[in-house]
């Protein structure tokens, strides 16, 4: 970016300093007749004999008029620029390069980088009613949907087994039993049933008030609501479409369908069934399904039972910035990060994947992208107050008044990362020690173990400024880790050249990819690098670079 702002400056200035028109009339020598005469063979400044040709171009005035301006003491800044640019244009060409090769390497992993395989479409399974599903154990549930675990039962003559409701002579629904004679892997989905107290009980009312879960939803997760009239399948309210992504849960089946009584309904939610099931009830009778794939816990779960090591904390804050960038791209934000909505499952290796759900309080409107109009009081602001932006929780309504959310997810991974870290979060109110995001001061941000790396440390304060224009953001903050962990060979060079990074990157470029067909080894490490590969900035990368040497120099 330096070398592009230098020309740009150069070519505005040199004009300034030509030497300006001499006050003494020169006498009109009339029309010249015929073609000018050839220009003599001695060149016309040899005092810049050394400077390419293709940098003469930028000379805009006769070399005798610029020697006469250096002679008077006004051609210094001239020179020095005409100097400037010669030497500049070596590392121009590393740029160039760099610039190219990390085009050619997106490419190559973007392709790589391919999204989840439908787990239904090995079984030519359609998937669309609610009675093709067998339904298990509760899986959780949150402010506005329950969680099950389901499969796809088949018996040899290819349908399902059992049913979700059996009525009773009194005519109210008894609870089915949790099907307890199948293993926990008999289980491969999750079903997620959305609690529907004022959408109504149309499926296009219920798609509308519910279209932030349906961001994630495959190409192929509504086929079946709308049939064969293809020309019903438009965007629910205009909301953005998610592309896939390794970090981001992947929603592979949505669909409209009456409420049914499934286990521990009346624990656990009975004020939101319909009246058909619960005369108390206040839900509709109808509502949204989504189907999922099954993971075995969430983040929270996880770090409840484990302590991570720091390379495994690292990958995992890792793994959230790079779901985060994802967002960012496609002008989405989630909103609501919290260890609660971060699942969870394993590699071979026994090292932890981190999925990113629950998209129910999305920003990811088509026309507004990232920059919400905060226009009244009333406009939503997202959930989980606790973990919301600085600059999201103090805007004040009004008109003009406008929230950029561009990294107000990044300031939140900032603050999960300490809960991964082993640390209680800072944001959620336990202790003397407690912080609000509306209030507090950097200085007050309580500090990382000891054994943290310093790269990480500043990543986590950067990431938690209060001020968005100085907060890194995820994708910086990614390339930072990155190159934290698997970058040293580059980080120790001295003198460090867009060249030298070119080789690195195509070193993990050749690693990632035979390490790809590797099955005995740790996936997660693979998938990473493949993630950054596929989202490789050079300039992005670069900023990543001067800031770790920088902050590596001040520890030294």
């Amino acid at each position: 970016m330096s070398f592009r702002l230098l020309l740009s400056r150069a070519w505005r200035l040199l004009p300034r300093c030509r030497l300006p028109p001499s006050r003494v009339p020169r006498p009109d020598p009339g029309p010249r007749p015929g073609p000018r005469p050839d220009p003599p063979s001695a060149p016309r400044w040899p005092w810049l004999s050394w400077l390419p040709a293709a940098r003469r171009f930028f000379l805009r005035a006769p070399a005798s008029e610029m020697a006469a301006v250096a002679r008077r003491g006004r051609g210094g800044v001239c020179l020095a620029l005409v100097m400037a640019l010669g030497l500049v244009e070596p590392r121009l060409e590393e740029q160039r390069r760099a610039e190219a090769a990390c085009r050619h390497i997106q490419t190559v992993f973007v392709r790589k980088n391919k999204p989840q395989k439908d787990p239904l479409s090995s079984f030519h399974w359609q998937g669309f009613k609610l009675e093709e599903y067998l339904i298990g154990q509760p899986l959780g549930k949150g402010c506005n949907a329950a969680v099950y675990e389901a499969a796809i039962p088949f018996s040899p003559r290819g349908h399902v087994e059992s049913s979700h409701l059996t009525q009773q002579d009194h005519g109210l629904a008894e609870e089915e039993p949790v099907v307890k004679h199948q293993p926990k892997k008999a289980f491969p989905l999750a079903i997620k049933m959305m609690w529907n107290i004022s959408a109504g009980s149309s499926s296009e009312a219920i798609l509308d008030a519910m279209g932030r879960e349906l961001v994630p939803a495959t190409g192929a997760a509504l086929a079946g609501e709308y049939g064969a009239i293809s020309g019903r399948r438009k965007p629910v309210l205009g909301r953005k479409k998610l592309q896939p992504h390794p970090n981001i849960i992947q929603v592979i089946r949505a669909f409209t369908s009456s409420v049914p009584l499934l286990p521990g309904a009346f624990a656990d939610y009975p004020d939101v069934l319909p009246l058909s099931l619960n005369p108390r009830g206040i839900g509709h009778s109808r509502t949204l399904f989504l189907v999922m794939k099954n993971y075995p816990c969430t983040l929270r779960q996880y770090l409840s039972q484990t302590s991570p090591d720091v390379c495994l904390s690292t990958m995992m804050i890792l793994q959230l910035l790079e779901g985060v960038d994802h967002l960012v791209r496609h002008g989405i934000a989630h909103r609501d990060l919290k260890s609660d909505n971060i699942l969870v499952e394993f590699d071979s290796a026994g090292c932890p994947w981190l999925v990113i759900t629950d998209f129910g309080c999305c920003l990811a409107d088509e026309n507004i992208g990232l920059k919400l109009p905060f226009t009244s009081a009333y406009v939503d602001r997202g959930g989980n107050g606790c973990l919301m932006a600085p600059e999201v929780i103090t805007a004040s309504p009004g008109p003009g008044t406008v929230i950029n959310y561009s990294k107000a997810d990044a300031w939140a991974v900032g603050a999960i990362a300490y809960e991964i870290f082993g640390l209680a979060n800072p944001f959620y109110g336990h202790g003397d020690s407690s912080l609000e995001s509306r209030s507090y001061k950097e200085d007050q941000l309580p500090n990382l173990p000891s054994h943290v790396p310093l790269e990480v440390k500043q990543v986590v304060k950067m990431l938690l400024q209060r001020d968005p224009n100085k907060r890194l953001s995820a994708r910086v903050a990614a390339n930072v880790l990155h190159l934290s962990l698997w970058g040293e060979s580059i980080l120790a060079s001295k003198a460090l050249k867009p060249d030298q990074m070119i080789s690195w990157l195509l070193c993990q470029s050749a690693a990632a990819l035979l390490m790809d067909r590797l099955v005995d080894k740790s996936q997660v490490e693979t998938k990473m690098k493949m993630c950054f590969l596929a989202n490789l900035d050079c300039e992005e990368l670069w900023a990543a670079l001067v800031l770790l040497l920088a902050w590596r120099s001040r520890s030294g």
